[in-house]
């Protein structure tokens, strides 16, 4: 509490206790409505950012997916594992496990570092996907160390003639489709709990 003078009304140049801590939710109510309608407005604008970011890193990935299915086959076997080798272990451990799982390697063992299960697989891999990993190891490096990714993905999607449109479309109607089957599970009322049967009702008694 502390004092202050009336300025208003009949009581006007009467000194009185006001309460001083603007943070109180009995005398200053109005400033706690705002607080959280402010909290609330942040969690929003947050939820939003983090659905964006979802959107745009999952087309992405679609979009270098398609870039890699549209290149040719034309460096010969030998040349393109040359190429790819060198390559592959300049990306770091996470744009290593994104080509893993773009190329459909499997999942690293316990303890195993994605290079040497990408090493694995460009032993035995075919030309066509010699060729595909080549260009997408390219993307990975250059949205690492020039960091434009959305210029990166569209000059290259562009080159290969891919529909980057069409495929974001797809991406926010996949991702509109699993928000409204989340919604419905919540929504979802919870099944009854089974009634014991009386023979249970009694063995239980006994």
């Amino acid at each position: 509490m502390s004092e202050a003078i009336v300025t208003e009304g009949s009581e006007k140049g009467e000194i009185r206790k006001v309460c001083a801590n603007s943070e109180c939710p009995v005398h200053h109510p109005k400033k706690q409505r705002q607080a959280g309608q402010a909290d609330a407005a942040f969690k929003a604008q947050q939820e939003k950012q983090r659905r964006e970011e979802a959107l745009a890193q999952s087309t992405g990935l679609r979009v270098l997916k398609a870039i890699a299915e549209a290149v040719p086959v034309r460096l010969m076997k030998r040349d393109l594992l040359f190429v790819v080798g060198k390559l592959a272990p300049l990306l770091d451990e996470r744009r290593a496990s994104i080509l893993i799982r773009q190329r459909g390697m499997g999942k690293p063992k316990d303890g195993e570092a994605p290079a040497k299960l990408l090493a694995a697989f460009l032993n035995k891999a075919e030309e066509s996907a010699l060729g595909r990993i080549l260009v997408e190891s390219v993307i990975l490096l250059a949205m690492h160390n020039q960091g434009d990714t959305a210029k990166i993905l569209r000059d290259a999607a562009t080159a290969y003639k891919v529909d980057t449109d069409a495929i974001s479309a797809t991406v926010k109607l996949e991702f509109a489709a699993k928000e409204k089957d989340k919604s419905t599970k919540k929504a979802a009322p919870k099944p009854p709990a089974k009634a014991q049967s009386k023979s249970a009702k009694k063995a239980a008694a006994a």
